[in-house]
């Protein structure tokens, strides 16, 4: 019964459902509680700096108080909370990151909160608000978004001759030009783990993995422009241009540091992860935006991200959802997203305040570099993710690792992962039709 009702939330959130929720909320236990008009909510955030946010909140909000608890990010905080759900201790609000968001919203997790927050819909592009709204209805407010771009040794480029790619086959170009010089050098490693690498990727080719429409979910993961992608990878693999071998390891931090690994196609946030591992390289690596397949569309996919939701369980959804737009949607919490969790702002007004910061330590030879960004966040096209990326993320390495070793086509891993999520979706009581 909870998939089917869940599953409605995710494909027409119909308003009577979104009230059930409301009125489940105010009867279940729950983790808040409230002394002398005061509401105290929990929330779980793994992002650095969280606990001086909920300082500042709690300094400048007397009537609300906020209890932070980093609860570790990604599959493990995600398991958590649905314990929790289940348990019915949750908090009131967690940070779920956007990958996992439908998943959430069929396990039940988040409140729609449409109605609390409609009101900062401004203050976010189209493409970022688009992360956490399903059939027009919200599920979350964005905190930090990932426009994906190219990160790229600056100095062994110049050293060749080579200018920052604009389109994937110049990427290739310079690759195979870098390595005709020096065969020590490597251009990226594209992990066989990187799924959502290839979902977003595929998603600026033109391939929406999962799409919804009313009450019927589209797999379209095996699609033509998504198999294009994977050859078009895998032939630089054969050349030897690029590994797929997993990235920031030991050996590849090693890399990164003796500089043999060339550039990282990523996302904004890649900056701050190299300078982790390898500080002493901080000057030599600058950011282009992301290569296009199409010279003349210089449309990109978030790479990342994550959200604030407020939990279906929360007895205080209007004081917990004010939280939310104070951090993810008004100019200071947006600022403290840049300054103090050191993440790209999902709101507005923190991309624009960003354009006024110095640059990230690992270039601060590049003073453009916030502009730079700032204008591949505007052609940032929003992907969808389906109500089970975590049998998408199996599947897909399994069967990845598998055509590494064996030799045989990457396209065809795709096959392989259509056919498992189009499978579990049917399984869980989902229509579904194929891309």
């Amino acid at each position: 019964m909870r998939t089917s009702k869940f599953r409605n939330i995710v494909a027409a959130a119909a308003a009577t459902v979104a009230t059930a929720l409301s009125a489940s909320a105010c009867s279940d236990a729950g983790t808040s509680t409230s002394s002398g008009g005061k509401a105290t909510l929990q929330y779980w955030a793994w992002a650095p700096g969280s606990a001086q946010e909920v300082k500042e909140f709690n300094r400048t909000h007397p009537d609300i108080k906020v209890v932070h608890t980093d609860a570790g990010g990604g599959e493990q905080s995600s398991a958590k909370l649905l314990a929790a759900i289940r348990a019915g201790n949750a908090p009131d609000l967690a940070l779920v990151e956007n990958t996992a968001l439908p998943r959430m919203i069929v396990a039940g997790a988040p409140l729609d909160i449409t109605d609390y927050v409609s009101d900062v819909r401004k203050n976010y592009s189209a493409g970022s608000w688009a992360q956490t709204t399903f059939s027009g209805r919200t599920y979350g407010l964005p905190q930090d978004v990932g426009p994906m771009a190219l990160l790229y040794r600056k100095d062994v480029f110049d050293k060749y001759g080579i200018k920052a790619p604009v389109a994937w086959e110049d990427y290739r170009n310079a690759a195979a030009r870098i390595k005709a010089r020096n065969p020590k050098l490597t251009m990226a490693s594209l992990s066989t783990d990187g799924w959502g690498w290839y979902a977003a990727v595929a998603a600026q080719a033109g391939d929406d993995w999962w799409s919804v429409d009313g009450d019927k979910w589209t797999v379209n993961i095996d699609g033509a422009n998504s198999r294009k992608v994977m050859d078009f990878f895998q032939g630089m693999f054969k050349d030897g241009l690029i590994t797929a071998d997993p990235i920031l390891t030991p050996t590849y931090n090693q890399q990164l540091n003796n500089g043999t690994m060339l550039s990282w196609p990523s996302a904004a946030w890649a900056p701050g992860v190299v300078y982790g591992v390898a500080p002493k390289t901080a000057g030599k690596w600058a950011l282009a935006p992301l290569p296009r397949w199409n010279v003349n569309d210089p449309t990109v996919s978030f790479q990342g991200g994550s959200s604030i939701i407020v939990t279906s369980k929360s007895k205080h959804p209007k004081q917990a959802a004010e939280f939310a737009k104070w951090l993810n949607a008004s100019d200071q919490g947006a600022k403290m997203i840049l300054n103090v969790q050191n993440g790209y702002p999902a709101a507005l007004a923190g991309q624009k305040a960003a354009t006024a910061q110095k640059p990230p330590a690992l270039m601060p030879q590049q003073t453009d570099y916030y502009k730079v960004v700032a204008e591949i966040a505007k052609h940032t096209r929003p992907v969808t993710w389906g109500p089970n990326t975590d049998v998408a993320a199996t599947a897909f390495t399994d069967a990845m690792n598998a055509a590494v070793h064996n030799g045989t086509s990457w396209a065809d891993v795709l096959t392989v992962t259509q056919k498992a999520v189009v499978k579990d979706l049917k399984k869980q009581g989902f229509k579904v039709s194929k891309g």
